[in-house]
């Protein structure tokens, strides 16, 4: 028997290591398979896509925001992966009846490395989180000296239509824009706010506009209509995944990065 806490301060009981873990976090899902942890896996998230095999080899028990309980207590897990922003808080009364629930609070890439450090001691794969957190470390240190004299450019990150919502400050996403010298013009508002699209010049005219491949599946006429509130914007259809998902992610992310800024760089 053990005592752990997890990210947000809970404390929890374990009896032993956990061998049969139910992820309801799609980037979480994909870090457990990183960490050679498949056949631990035994329930997952109709959002959990990486890798495509699991879907056809675990349990679907619902999806992020919705989860069949009785699916999950007839799995009988001995631990159960969430994340503050990805799950309602409102599921762990629930949750907890079933097996030991653990949730992540993930805002910076610190926090990323923690978790994965945490889980691997977690779940007894400390060789294979340690190996993970050193590689994602130099990928940082070699993706800053990478964008050390590059330009700030202002942008806008588009996760919603009609009503349009944008990642603002205190999430990932707002992390992962600095890193990129991308100036959030909505880093002013907190969490993923509401905004009148018709007023996006006087919020700061981005030069960039990054309409997020998740949750929302965006078109050409969301960037027409869009842009023709702005005087100079740039459109980029980024990829959801790399900017939002941490975890093992990360390992892909930064490479991803530097070919959009290529990208970027031809259109200034």
């Amino acid at each position: 028997m053990k005592t752990i806490k997890d990210q947000i301060g809970r404390e929890i009981l374990l009896k032993s290591t956990p061998k049969k873990i139910v992820s309801l976090v799609p980037s979480q899902t994909e870090l457990l398979y990183d960490l050679a942890l498949e056949n631990e896996i035994i329930g997952i998230t109709n959002f959990c896509v990486h890798p495509f095999n699991l879907k056809s080899t675990k349990v679907i028990v619902g999806g992020t925001k919705k989860v069949d309980y009785e699916k999950i207590k007839e799995l009988k897990p001995d631990f159960i992966l969430c994340n503050k922003e990805e799950n309602s808080y409102e599921m762990l009364p629930e949750l907890e009846k079933i097996a030991p629930t653990y949730f992540s609070d993930v805002n910076t890439i610190q926090d990323s490395i923690d978790l994965i450090l945490h889980l691997g001691s977690i779940l007894n794969r400390r060789t294979e989180s340690d190996n993970m957190a050193h590689k994602i470390e130099y990928k940082l240190a070699d993706f800053k000296e990478y964008m050390k004299n590059k330009p700030i450019r202002k942008v806008a990150y588009f996760i919603w239509a009609n009503p349009w919502m944008v990642a603002g400050n205190d999430t990932y996403i707002n992390e992962i824009l600095k890193l990129n010298k991308f100036d959030n013009i909505y880093g002013h508002m907190s969490r993923y706010p509401k905004i009148n699209i018709e007023k996006i010049r006087w919020e700061g005219d981005p030069d960039v506009l990054i309409f997020s491949s998740e949750p929302y599946k965006f078109e050409d006429k969301h960037a027409m209509e869009i842009g023709s509130f702005t005087n100079r914007s740039i459109t980029v259809f980024g990829d959801g995944e790399m900017f939002s998902w941490f975890g093992s992610r990360m390992l892909l992310a930064f490479d991803y990065f530097k070919e959009l800024h290529k990208k970027l760089e031809s259109h200034f």
